[in-house]
């Protein structure tokens, strides 16, 4: 399916604001036949999965501008991303959107705040998730991609304990267990256990099942980071 025909149906709240000045003109000219079906989205303030795949695009472009230039092992990420993730033809026609999107300016605070504003929490997770990946991309996290992609988890109100914990997914330490659960390494074992359960209901993969299977498989793989990390501790600390 083509990525016209993903958001014929109508935008919801991507088609305002600075999104909607940002990827407008390029919204319109990926539908077939037109703009007509474009404003079926507005009277709906709901997440759509149009909605999501824009922000991504807008938010992607951000990240892979950051250190002045577009890496190849970048760009490779996001096409197959885009792959699992939408299928062959809207895949395509994203990669162009993106093209045309990294040649514009991007007003980060404010894309990133009205993304905060009207994207559920565990979907700005995985949005979060997403970014590191392509900063990850070439195997080295740029010191620039990291401070870009934390000012975009500040505009989106995500908290520092769970940036940290994403983040921590990226980096190997010999506290990497402790950080993905966003907690100390001297945490008391009730405080382990109130971390992990706490992490399993905000990062279920269940909480993005409305953006499709691919997405929601995405979603697993960071699930079973905070499972694995949890069950390193519990062998570590001799606790059940």
């Amino acid at each position: 399916m083509s990525l016209g025909k993903w958001i014929a149906g109508g935008l919801g709240w991507a088609v305002f604001g600075p999104i909607g000045g940002i990827v407008g003109f390029l919204v319109g000219s990926a539908i077939e036949g037109g703009t007509n079906n474009l404003g079926k989205g507005k009277s709906s303030r709901a997440t759509t999965r149009g909605d999501f795949m824009v922000s991504l695009i807008v938010l992607t472009a951000a990240v892979m501008k950051a250190d002045g230039k577009v890496k190849k092992a970048e760009l490779d990420f996001v096409k197959q991303y885009f792959l699992r993730s939408f299928g062959k033809d809207a895949a395509n026609d994203a990669i162009k959107m993106l093209r045309d999107v990294l040649k514009k300016e991007i007003p980060l605070s404010d894309v990133s705040r009205q993304i905060g504003q009207n994207l559920d929490y565990s979907s700005k997770l995985q949005l979060l998730h997403y970014l590191f990946g392509i900063s990850s991309a070439d195997g080295v996290t740029n010191r620039k991609e990291v401070e870009l992609i934390m000012a975009i988890s500040n505009y989106m109100s995500i908290k520092t304990s769970d940036f940290n914990s994403i983040k921590s997914m990226f980096y190997s330490d010999t506290h990497v267990a402790y950080s993905i659960l966003g907690i100390s390494s001297d945490a008391t074992e009730d405080e382990i256990k109130k971390a992990y359960k706490k992490m399993a209901v905000e990062y279920h993969p269940d909480k993005v099942s409305y953006l499709g299977e691919d997405v929601q498989n995405s979603a697993k793989e960071k699930f079973q980071k905070i499972s694995t990390a949890y069950e390193s501790i519990k062998k570590d600390r001799g606790f059940v």
